[in-house]
């Protein structure tokens, strides 16, 4: 276990199967003297990327930061699963906020995977993996499944959503390779991608769309001026117009965007991978090419990637890594898939998500100079993609629906030196609930 980093110069990129078997990420120097731009967007994930893509788009002349080199964050480090939901489910944001909220809310979420096939077409990202193949959510237990089947006839009677087929014990022991559950949903509007191959091959298409990226160039302030913004980095500034930030999880990383991380409560998430399996044993474990999720509270999600089984869930607490943490996600995997037992591990790796108050992110203009998106509760592939559509909408002075995503829902964090151990306090409760099967 290594010491907590104090800064982004301190942390290295995540050890993952995505960076092992990622494309080359192409040159991308960082600023040197000082630069304008109409939009200077801070952070080269998949926001920062998505906006600066729509607003070329649209006329306009951005100019991307990153504190470390494209993909180093959660865009690179994520599972690589693409779904149309939210934290918060469909009925439940019907029942606070009303169906009308609900259907636009689950337009926003197919919207969102759409925009990933989008911007893998625009620029021609082949080797991201792009599937479409659909996702399971396996019950461990008859009355999770009860309520996993309510919610898809729910969304079929209210919604109108076809793409929801209950499974049955079989069906699911087929499709997962897996005795350990008695049902499921398949949700065929979900798919999966190599994660850093997307994200690198925004980040060439962008740069070969004239759109300057900047690869360790951290933002250290950022200010109002007169007619625009000033940021302020090692070895320049850029004058803009306006900025987006576009850090979420790893926004105390850098002076200028450490504000926001106040209205973030940062999880850990870890990734195991397998190596190869055998042919015969590879066929027999997940081999429709879906992705999977569980119905437990404390949710672990399974794919097959090059027959390998990639396996996620909760990670260390904190800061850093444990290895006790990858031990207790092997355990589980193995728990699931006993067949396995003798394959090592060959990747183990983590990353934060950004959990928001209110289960849902937030995007749009926290004033008339500055734009913001960010808080993707675990589900920021496609998410994160749309936002910056949304983003470069908000640059060109729209107001686009963003339903119970606007920015002015979001809050910071009460009691935010806590976060730690309330994030410990809900987690465990979460598992003793799983443990004892409700």
């Amino acid at each position: 276990m290594t010491a907590a980093p104090t800064s982004w110069q301190a942390l290295d990129a995540a050890p993952s199967l995505w960076r092992a078997t990622a494309s080359p990420l192409q040159a991308l120097p960082p600023l040197a003297g000082d630069a304008q731009a109409d939009v200077v967007i801070i952070g080269a994930g998949y926001t920062g990327l998505s906006a600066a893509h729509h607003l070329a788009a649209s006329g306009l002349a951005p100019l991307v930061l990153e504190a470390n080199e494209p993909g180093w964050g959660a865009s690179g480090r994520n599972g690589g699963v693409i779904t149309a939901k939210f934290r918060m489910s469909f009925p439940a944001i019907a029942a606070g906020h009303g169906r009308d909220m609900a259907k636009r809310m689950y337009d926003i979420a197919h919207e969102a995977t759409d925009i990933v096939a989008e911007l893998v077409g625009a620029h021609g990202i082949a080797d991201a993996g792009l599937t479409r193949a659909g996702q399971v959510k396996a019950a461990h237990n008859h009355e999770t499944l009860a309520y996993a089947v309510k919610e898809a006839e729910w969304l079929r009677a209210e919604l109108y959503d076809s793409t929801m087929t209950v499974l049955d014990a079989r069906q699911v022991r087929e499709e997962t390779g897996s005795a350990g559950f008695v049902g499921g949903v398949l949700n065929a509007g979900s798919g999966g991608i190599h994660p850093l191959n997307y994200l690198r091959g925004l980040a060439r298409g962008v740069n070969a769309q004239g759109i300057p990226v900047h690869s360790h160039t951290p933002a250290l302030s950022l200010r109002r001026e007169a007619d625009g913004v000033l940021v302020e980095t090692p070895r320049g500034t850029v004058r803009a117009k306006q900025a987006i930030i576009a850090t979420n999880s790893y926004s105390d990383l850098t002076p200028a965007t450490s504000d926001y991380q106040r209205t973030l409560i940062p999880f850990r998430s870890a990734i195991i991978a397998t190596e190869k399996l055998s042919p015969n044993l590879a066929a027999s474990v997940m081999p429709t090419g879906r992705t999977y999720t569980e119905t437990k509270r404390m949710m672990r999600w399974f794919r097959m990637v090059d027959d390998r089984i990639v396996f996620g869930g909760r990670g260390a607490f904190g800061k850093t890594d444990s290895a006790a943490a990858f031990a207790a996600l092997h355990k589980a995997m193995i728990g699931i898939f006993p067949q396995v037992a003798d394959v090592p591990l060959a990747f183990s790796w983590s990353g934060l998500v950004a959990m928001t108050l209110d289960s849902v992110p937030h995007v749009g203009r926290v004033d008339d100079r500055i734009m913001v998106a960010m808080g993707y509760n675990g589900a920021g592939v496609a998410m994160s993609s749309l936002m910056g559509r949304y983003l470069a909408a908000f640059a060109r002075g729209e107001r686009p629906d963003v339903g119970l995503l606007d920015v002015g829902r979001m809050r910071p964090v009460p009691f935010y030196a806590l976060r730690e151990p309330a994030v410990r306090l809900v987690a465990g409760w979460y598992q003793f609930l799983d443990a004892i099967g409700r």
